[in-house]
């Protein structure tokens, strides 16, 4: 670990190309955290660096990489260590979901879903845990109001934000002592890309639908906070609490039932 004169603490936010993930940096710029920008699509993160530099004055690192790769974690760790900053906080935002019937959906898109959504996740987490520890940082897992009940037609991208939240919940209690601030970011319908790549077609009007700048903004306020679990929205709220008692005899036909109108395989 560096001497603490030399630390430069960073907010590492990945899947920071669009969506969430770019307007959570805009956020954590805008508070003042230095951030490093971690996505595939280089071109885009080089927009949004010179965006965040030109409106808050200190441009990001950028760090292009997938990383499901099984080299992904340790290049991005050398990134990190060549720009002699120390990580203070980490969101985990990169992730993807496809929906449709298991049967139907690519075998090796589902478990490479799996692979970014919670193997990529954990070991992020794992590896910079160390560093978070001393700053006294924070940690931000982005999930979703599907991690709260089982979803037929999209199992596998629910059962995956279903593990996010149960690892979120459980580390943030074996942290308790530490001064680390766990978070669980977990948005209802937001107008992304993220459909678009998941087969949803989005209807006109969709109940919970918010901005994603609404999204972000009560993200980084539950972090900083010590929140557990954000759900922004009212509407996302009661879905949830509703979810989460209702009979799942009775709720997973009916979810079963909209998915087949609202996905395309």
């Amino acid at each position: 670990m560096k001497a603490a004169a030399s630390i430069r603490p960073v907010a590492v936010i990945t899947g920071a190309s669009d969506g969430i993930g770019a307007e959570l940096a805009r956020v954590f710029s805008r508070n003042g955290h230095e951030v490093v920008l971690v996505a595939r699509r280089r071109d885009k993160l080089e927009d949004l660096a010179n965006y965040i530099e030109s409106s808050c004055g200190k441009r990001p690192i950028v760090v292009a990489l997938d990383l499901s790769g099984p080299e992904a974690i340790e290049e991005l760790s050398i990134n990190i260590a060549q720009a002699g900053v120390t990580v203070k906080y980490l969101v985990n935002n990169a992730g993807f979901g496809i929906f449709g019937c298991v049967t139907q959906l690519s075998p090796d898109e589902q478990l490479a879903m799996l692979d970014l959504n919670t193997r990529a996740l954990t070991a992020l987490t794992l590896r910079f845990l160390p560093e978070i520890i001393v700053l006294r940082g924070g940690i931000m897992n982005v999930a979703s109001t599907a991690a709260f009940i089982p979803v037929p037609g999209g199992a596998v991208y629910a059962a995956t934000k279903a593990y996010v939240a149960s690892f979120s919940e459980a580390l943030s209690e074996e942290l308790r002592s530490s001064g680390v601030k766990v978070s669980c970011l977990c948005p209802g319908p937001v107008a992304t890309g993220f459909q678009a790549r998941a087969g949803i077609k989005m209807p006109d009007k969709m109940p919970g639908l918010l901005s994603v700048d609404e999204v972000a903004r009560q993200g980084y306020k539950g972090l900083m906070t010590s929140k557990l679990i954000v759900i922004p929205g009212f509407a996302n709220k009661l879905m949830s609490f509703i979810a989460g008692i209702m009979p799942r005899r009775m709720s997973l036909p009916a979810i079963a039932a909209n998915n087949k109108k609202t996905t395309r395989v």
